[in-house]
């Protein structure tokens, strides 16, 4: 088999096939083409080479998601470095640990973070160079800082950086059990065996127009970009700020004449109730994709009952494995189902296994930790090489297995069911309990909008277990009804001990339930 390209190189050859046409669009703020994006981010590649860059170092982006952005992200690559994006809305000390913690060499970034950035970086050690933007959006002030730098001292033309498959293409931190974050390592072999796998099932094409909803910290960004800008096709950057205004993304889609659809199912639920998608159509839409947690049943039925006409996958996977298993959901969803649809079979670059507690496989019905590998799984978490090592089982012929911490069954039709997380099963009156399975119980009350449940630990019972709500209606359940319905959907050891009324669950910044913030409110 024939070494994979370099992520950046698939982009490159689309700039040279559709060089006029439409590469990315920031509505309301411009559109680039693919000549125009290719200029500029190999403007900046030869930027960051003179600011010292070179093979193997890291970048990191601190940007809002913008043309600019996107341009960055392709010249670090083109320079031979890895980009590292963080979350501009987050803490500047959390950001500054994440660039300190993997050294980067530089980075482009907005003016306006600058001061407290570099007062966190110096209680870390040095700062490194920067390229400071006064703004960003439609790509013009990453132009600008590129005229400013060339006003100082022109950048020599330099040629894309050569790359091997097992070079680091990027490094996405998450969010580590130590409090402090962890540098995901994923390499060009690793997103480009992805890139691959989304191009032989979704088959994209220069027609097309993806959304691009997730941050660009958040592993569901690298299908929208690069899948998109391989094929041709426009990328369609869904502002932050509207990023949650149900009715602007329904309308957003039927406007700019999105193709393919890709977010987290929270996103798509809020889309389901509060889109008014009956006075919107799609005629453009052809696939729906989600992924990042757990679709309620219930919203994801009104989806596909008021958005007809596109197919809808349901992917799994971890950031350290992107996607690692698909399933295509056929609507109608019937409406006696209230229990999540699989994650689907293990993609055609992976395999995968399901394994008892001593790792051992198990047979399929058997309930398990899933456990990947292949082309697509991560090198490791930066310069954490034990916390590294304990996340794979190694086979005897040294097959490395990437432990998901997720609990599945092997289903008969060979589609993996998901039970829960490993460390979200807790003891309760001796009972295994999957605080998952409460959840879903939970979502199947009409008036119940948002369910998300936490387990801690009590001096008197062992474990309490809070149950988080929002409503769909301004009243709500009384705590009576709330019991009453739970002990008719619900083992009694599975009953919370808790129900605590929200307006909106909390989330995190990549749109997923935030069980930290639960757990300090419960």
């Amino acid at each position: 088999m024939s070494a994979p390209l370099a992520l950046h190189h698939a982009f490159c050859a689309a700039a040279v096939h559709h060089a006029a046409r439409t590469a990315v669009v920031e509505p309301e703020r411009g559109a680039v083409t693919y000549a125009q994006l290719d200029a500029l981010s190999g403007r900046l590649r030869d930027r960051l080479v003179a600011m010292g860059v070179a093979p193997g170092d890291r970048v990191g982006i601190y940007l809002r998601k913008s043309i600019d952005a996107v341009a960055a992200i392709y010249g670090i690559l083109r320079a031979g470095a890895a980009y590292v994006p963080v979350d501009p809305e987050a803490p500047p000390a959390r950001n500054a640990y994440i660039m300190h913690n993997c050294a980067v060499k530089a980075v482009v970034m907005e003016a306006r973070f600058e001061d407290r950035f570099i007062t966190e970086l110096f209680a870390l050690g040095e700062a490194p160079p920067r390229l400071l933007l006064e703004a960003t959006g439609g790509g013009e002030p990453l132009a600008r800082a590129l005229d400013a730098a060339d006003a100082e001292g022109p950048a020599a033309v330099v040629e894309d950086a050569a790359r091997a498959a097992d070079d680091l293409a990027y490094i996405l931190y998450t969010s580590g059990s130590t409090g402090k974050p962890k540098g995901v390592m994923l390499s060009h072999e690793n997103a480009v065996s992805f890139v691959d796998w989304c191009s032989a099932l979704f088959g994209p094409g220069p027609d097309d127009r993806f959304s691009s909803h997730a941050p660009f910290h958040f592993d569901l960004s690298i299908l929208d970009i690069h899948v998109a800008l391989k094929h041709g096709a426009a990328l369609v950057l869904i502002p932050e700020e509207r990023g949650k205004d149900a009715l602007h993304l329904a309308r957003l889609i039927a406007a700019e004449r999105i193709t393919v659809w890709y977010s987290a199912p929270s996103i798509l639920s809020l889309m389901a109730q509060f889109g008014n998608l009956a006075e919107q159509r799609f005629p453009d839409l052809r696939l729906v994709l989600f992924a990042g947690e757990v679709f309620p049943v219930k919203h994801l039925r009104t989806l596909c009952e008021r958005v007809q006409g596109p197919r809808y996958f349901n992917l799994y996977g971890p950031t350290e494995t992107n996607v690692c298993t698909w399933y295509e959901v056929v609507p109608p969803v019937p409406a006696e189902r209230s229990a999540p649809y699989p994650i689907g079979r293990v993609c055609e670059h992976l395999r995968g296994k399901a394994v008892d507690e001593d790792g051992r496989p198990l047979a399929p019905g058997a309930e398990g930790e899933l456990c990947i590998t292949g082309r697509g799984v991560m090198q490791g978490y930066w310069s954490l090489p034990e916390q590294s090592a304990r996340s794979f089982l190694v086979d005897a012929d040294g097959t490395r297995w990437y432990r998901t911490g997720d609990i599945v069954v092997e289903g008969e039709d060979g589609n993996y069911i998901y039970r829960g997380r490993r460390d979200r099963m807790v003891k309760r009156r001796g009972y295994r309990v999957e605080l998952g399975e409460i959840e879903a119980g939970l979502y199947q009350h009409p008036l119940i909008k948002e369910a998300a449940v936490v387990a801690l630990a009590d001096a008197d019972a062992g474990v309490r277990i809070t149950a988080f709500l929002s409503s769909r209606e301004p009243g709500r359940l009384s705590l009576i009804e709330l019991k009453r319905f739970c002990a008719g959907h619900l083992p009694l050891y599975m009953i919370p001990d808790r129900f605590e009324w929200l307006e909106a669950l909390p989330r995190t910044s990549t749109d997923k339930t935030d069980y930290q913030r639960l757990k300090e409110l419960g």
